[in-house]
């Protein structure tokens, strides 16, 4: 059985385009064109994947309101923002509502086939029976990969699944440097650099938050980041 993307996009000729190329990596895709219609549809069935422009319409930001709805119904549900809007704060405040990805309308078709292969990859990785690395405690820091849950000093730490993914890669080797490839593999999304810092910034913040301390990711500039071991 195909999976089924929506892509809601209020151009006609860019619908047309990103349906037709999905259509031919063997994907079902349904368009709308503005969030109302997306939601209506959406509340009788949800997509398997949802790719989403930031202004839909008459609304500015229609597509981060339904980007919001949906990450509330559905919290492993893909989420793409696919967008002319590429400023930073856009791209944070898309990350920041649970998105997993955040595209601008330069992106090859292949490209974009790609990203949405990953993420595929990475929701049926979910679905595998549980097993023992599923499950990490790192000091202070307990993260369950299969209940998508972590908690810092016994508080959960409401991360998004690439940002829990991201985590995970780091605080299983504690020292050791992990590249923005390699934190891209484990977290089976294809990211450029702004994206991967946009998401390390995201969760020192969410850490921040609960503890003004925390000072457990570092950058290791011009190589990655690595997750700092508790100090004795």
């Amino acid at each position: 059985m195909r999976r089924h993307i929506a892509i809601v996009e209020d151009e006609p000729a860019l619908q047309a385009n990103y349906k037709d190329a999905l259509e031919r990596h063997g994907y079902s895709v349904s368009v709308y064109s503005d969030r109302p219609q997306a939601m209506q549809a959406f509340a009788d069935k949800l997509p398997e994947l949802a790719i989403i422009d930031v202004g839909l319409g008459d609304e500015i930001e229609g597509g981060f309101e339904l980007c919001r709805h949906l990450r509330s119904q559905a919290p492993l549900l893909p989420i793409v923002f696919l967008t002319a809007r590429d400023s930073e704060l856009d791209t944070i405040s898309g990350l920041r509502l649970g998105a997993d990805d955040y595209l601008t309308k330069d992106i090859s078709l292949a490209h974009l086939a790609a990203r949405v292969v990953a993420l595929f990859r990475r929701l049926d990785a979910f679905n595998q029976p549980d097993l023992p690395e599923d499950l990490l405690a790192v000091g202070d820091l307990a993260l369950d990969l299969k209940r998508m849950t972590v908690t810092w000093c016994g508080k959960p730490v409401a991360l998004t699944v690439t940002e829990l993914w991201m985590v995970h890669a780091l605080a299983r080797h504690p020292g050791h440097v992990k590249s923005r490839q390699q934190l891209m593999e484990a977290a089976s999304v294809v990211l450029d650099d702004a994206t991967i810092t946009s998401h390390i910034k995201r969760i020192r913040k969410k850490f921040l938050a609960l503890d003004e301390a925390f000072d457990h990711i570092e950058t290791a500039y011009g190589m990655g980041y690595r997750w700092l071991p508790e100090v004795a």
